[in-house]
């Protein structure tokens, strides 16, 4: 079996039986390229199905010499999932990543925003184009709905359910979730639909896409990050922010004002309770509040 048809059998596993975006195969992928590129530069033979510990080991000890800790894991991890698959498929007997200890990592605490800084960030958007109004809908709509950039780049007109004050997020893996949408989100929403919008032609097959560029298009990952980093630098804010940024301060900023944990994970359709529980440890003043409040001792 050569690398190059394990990985594309991977890759269509990946995509259609796990269901992941393409941006998590692709992200899967760039590990093994890694890989394949190690053992021709070595002038190593092996072949996914022959490659042993010793190698993947000897794989891992020059990547650890360019990467951080917390690359090094999820490079193990992304290893040890392709080869898990070739196990599963019955290509080989074992996992050569089995015995690999992957670094011990910290839980890395996301960034966030003050809700003076969201304000001042959305306030520094220039409303003297059609831009600056299509900008400020996309940062209202994230920072209400908590939205992946990768969601708020998909979400289309039919995924607005503003009558019964929700909207329709396609997430990871295309798992479909329904977002409570705040009524400045759907305010903003409505008027780029109505006077920026209606301006523009929608190129062929973003008729439906609500978020579109000056051709039409829809826009991409990074012209999302481009426009939060102008902002940023607009209102001199040191801190290095991303579109996760506001993802994150929409879940902390609701957690810090009493809304139920459970509902938070729901509303950022993370799978498990212990992915939305990094929020609880952004405040702990939040934990003497709740201690306070209903401890019967109080």
């Amino acid at each position: 079996m050569k690398w190059q048809n394990a990985i594309r059998d991977y890759q269509l596993y990946l995509k259609i039986e796990r269901g992941l975006s393409q941006n998590t195969v692709e992200s899967y992928s760039r590990d093994l390229d890694k890989l394949t590129l190690f053992l021709e530069e070595n002038d190593i033979k092996s072949s996914p199905i022959s490659i042993d510990k010793t190698m993947v080991q000897q794989f891992i000890y020059e990547v650890a010499k360019k990467v951080n800790p917390r690359s090094q894991a999820r490079i193990i991890s992304g290893l040890r999932s392709f080869f898990d698959y070739l196990v599963f498929e019955d290509y080989r007997e074992t996992n050569p990543t089995d015995l690999l200890e992957a670094p011990k990592i910290g839980r890395k605490l996301p960034d966030t925003l003050s809700e003076e800084e969201i304000n001042e960030l959305i306030s520094a958007v220039d409303l003297s184009h059609s831009q600056g109004e299509r900008n400020r809908t996309i940062l209202e709509t994230m920072y209400s709905c908590g939205l992946r950039v990768s969601e708020l780049v998909t979400l289309k007109i039919s995924d607005l359910f503003f009558e019964e004050g929700f909207i329709k997020v396609t997430g990871k893996g295309n798992k479909e979730r329904f977002v409570p949408i705040h009524y400045n989100a759907q305010k903003y929403i409505t008027i780029y639909i109505s006077e920026i919008r209606s301006h523009l032609k929608p190129s062929k097959g973003f008729e439906d896409t609500l978020f579109l560029n000056r051709r039409g298009k829809g826009l991409t990952r990074q012209m999302i990050f481009t426009i939060l980093k102008d902002l940023s630098a607009k209102i001199n804010l040191n801190k290095k922010i991303s579109p996760h940024t506001l993802r994150h301060s929409f879940a902390t900023h609701l957690l810090k004002n009493g809304a139920d944990l459970r509902a938070i994970q729901q509303m950022l359709g993370h799978e498990s309770i212990t992915t939305t529980e990094v929020y609880v440890h952004l405040d702990t003043s939040y934990l003497k509040e709740v201690v306070e409040t209903y401890h019967p001792r109080k």
